[in-house]
């Protein structure tokens, strides 16, 4: 270590004259030599480094209405829906094979449009109605190759009745209609709490709606 020669100034004077310490040594404190007897008094050793948990938050719990896990419809891997969790979300019960099928284009072109403010749109193919494919290749055709949808889609599921998957027996719990038709829409908000539900007749580009749909991203 290397410090100024003191010669016999006072201890406060030779405490200011010790040059920084090399990098290979102490890095933090202060070491004040005493005139004569060398001795040496440390500086209070660093703190410790802040435990992670303080330095970041805490990842959000994932609400209750999406704690569900369903397989993708184009290669049958499980897909968690908690990762949608903080977006508004969009669930649609969907069918290759009706009246309404046509509605895939607007909802695509919903979900490209406000995709970068936070909505997602879920689809979820159902035989319930007698209008789906038990053919889950042939759903996928008529979705993504037909109608170029890019959003998330599920293999076949109940959407209705006693045999309705939870997710969508809570959906129908929180907003008192259980899906009547394909089509059916269900807007949930950021807090993973149902907003509102439209029917088969309501397209994708109805005003009210997107206005629904543009309150709920507006939302924090």
């Amino acid at each position: 270590m290397y410090f100024t020669p003191l010669h016999g100034r006072p201890a406060a004077q030779a405490a200011q004259s010790v040059l920084p310490l090399r990098p290979h040594q102490f890095t933090k404190g202060l070491l004040a030599f005493a005139l004569g007897i060398g001795s040496a008094v440390a500086a209070t050793p660093a703190a410790p480094p802040m435990a992670a948990s303080a330095r970041a938050p805490a990842a959000s719990t994932c609400p209750a209405l999406l704690q569900h896990s369903f397989p993708r419809l184009q290669d049958n891997q499980p897909q968690a829906l908690c990762q949608y969790s903080g977006k508004v979300v969009l669930v649609v019960n969907t069918a290759s094979y009706c009246g309404f099928t046509s509605q895939f284009e607007g909802l695509e072109a919903l979900n490209a449009k406000y995709a970068a403010r936070g909505l997602v749109v879920l689809g979820f193919p159902s035989g319930d109605f007698k209008q789906e494919d038990a053919d889950a290749r042939k759903t996928a055709e008529v979705c993504f190759n037909t109608y170029g949808v890019k959003f998330p889609m599920f293999t076949d599921t109940r959407v209705r009745g006693s045999q309705a998957h939870p997710l969508f027996a809570e959906l129908a719990r929180a907003t008192g209609s259980q899906p009547s038709w394909n089509f059916n829409k269900y807007l949930v908000g950021r807090d993973g709490r149902p907003i509102a539900h439209f029917g088969s007749m309501t397209a994708p580009d109805n005003r009210k709606f997107t206005a629904a749909i543009e309150a709920a991203l507006a939302a924090r």
